[in-house]
This record gives structure tokens, C-alpha cells and sequence, in this order.
């Protein structure tokens, strides 16, 4: 047989073998577990961060947190918090009402893992404050109402409550995870959300969030 002929063959050989080897690899796998939607990539948070507006952030005046309803009914008797709590948790068990009775949720800002809803608090990524202070001001309530309660992007996540009351509403510049191992998909998510609601970022935060992402 010809040597390219032999060569072709044995690429071929090698190709099978890497694939069996990847497919067993995916099959003795863990199922992943339930969380919020993957945020954009790097690459992907870097191109939306360029071409996001850079301004100082307004103001707070007339913001309140009763101009962003929330938690709505999302499906059943399940509210928006209630529909995290099972979506980010493991072994979730609820009563007729939707409320968590039991279960097990690992918070991925500090690394926590807890066993009663209580402890956990629904972070919205862009806080609501921040978000009126980056254009929200100037949306309809319902406009509002969709960004609190948004299931579709990296907007909601179940945290430890007292790690999401130290964030606040801080933006990167002034309050990151401190699980530094979740700091990239954290900045990734950030930027998608107001990428997708059009919010403008201050200089700081910009910086600060160009500085996460070029570690990533």
C-alpha cells in the first residue's frame, strides 16, 4: 500500500479513536446542574462592552423599587423567586404554593452551599437601582416590570443573602463576587444584560469591567 495511503488511514484511526474517547468522557459525565442562562463569551461581553454608551451614571431621584414589579407569577402558583429557587437548586421540593420546603443550593458569589430558601436571596445581576441610574428611569413600568423578573438572560441568581446585601446596588467597579473563580462569568453576565436593555456604563465601570474580562 502506498505510505500516504498508510498515512491517511492511520489519521483516520486516530480520529475514531478521539472520538470514542470524547463520547465516553461525555457519557460518564455528571449531569450539569440547574442555573441561570449561560452568559455570552468573553470575546462575545468584549464586543458588547465597546459598543455600549459610556456616561456618568444620573441619578437616583423617583426611584423606588415598587416602579420595577416583582416577583410576578411566572407559571402555576410559582412566582419569579420561586421559579429561581428551583431552577438554580438541587432536589428541590415545594408545597402547593411553590415555597421551597427543602433542597440544596450552592451560592456561586461565595461559594456557600445551604439547605433553607431563606438563606438565599434573587440577585438581579444589573441591581434595579443601577439599572435606573443607566436608563431605566426613562421606561414604562412594564419595560421595568420584564427586566426585575427576566428569566431569559443572566439577569436572576440564587446568592447568600447577606453576600447579595453587600453588593447592594454596587456596579464592578465597586463590588465584585469574592469567589474570585466567578468573577468572569459574573462580568460576562453583566455586560449581556445591559448590552440587551441598552443601559449605559459609567467610566469606572467600564474600566473595571475591561480589566475582569481581559483575564478571562
Amino acid at each position: 500500500m502506498p505510505s500516504g495511503m498508510i498515512y491517511a488511514r492511520r489519521l483516520a484511526v486516530l480520529a475514531t479513536s478521539a472520538a470514542l474517547t470524547v463520547t465516553g468522557l461525555l457519557s460518564t459525565a455528571p449531569a450539569a446542574q440547574a442555573a441561570m442562562p449561560t452568559p455570552v463569551s468573553a470575546a462575545t461581553a468584549r464586543t458588547y462592552l465597546a459598543a455600549l454608551t459610556v456616561k456618568a451614571a444620573g441619578s437616583t431621584t423617583g426611584y423606588s423599587r415598587d416602579l420595577f414589579p416583582h416577583w410576578i407569577t411566572q407559571s402555576g402558583t410559582c412566582n419569579t423567586r420561586e421559579t429561581v429557587l428551583k431552577r438554580d437548586g438541587v432536589n428541590v421540593v415545594t408545597d402547593s404554593n411553590c415555597a421551597a420546603t427543602s433542597g440544596s443550593w450552592y451560592s456561586e458569589y461565595d461559594g456557600a452551599t445551604w439547605t433553607l430558601a431563606s438563606d438565599l436571596d434573587i440577585d438581579h445581576m444589573v441591581p434595579l437601582a443601577e439599572a435606573w441610574r443607566s436608563g431605566a428611569n426613562s421606561w414604562t413600568t412594564a419595560q421595568r416590570q420584564a427586566f426585575a423578573n427576566d428569566l431569559t438572560r443572566p439577569q436572576l441568581i440564587a446568592v447568600t443573602d447577606n453576600v447579595n446585601q453587600a453588593k447592594g446596588d454596587k456596579d464592578p467597579a465597586a463590588w465584585l463576587p469574592p469567589r474570585t473563580a466567578y468573577r468572569c462569568t459574573y462580568v460576562r453576565a453583566w455586560v449581556q444584560v445591559k448590552y440587551s436593555y441598552d443601559l449605559t456604563v459609567d467610566s469606572a465601570e467600564k474600566n473595571a469591567l475591561e480589566s475582569v474580562l481581559n483575564g478571562c
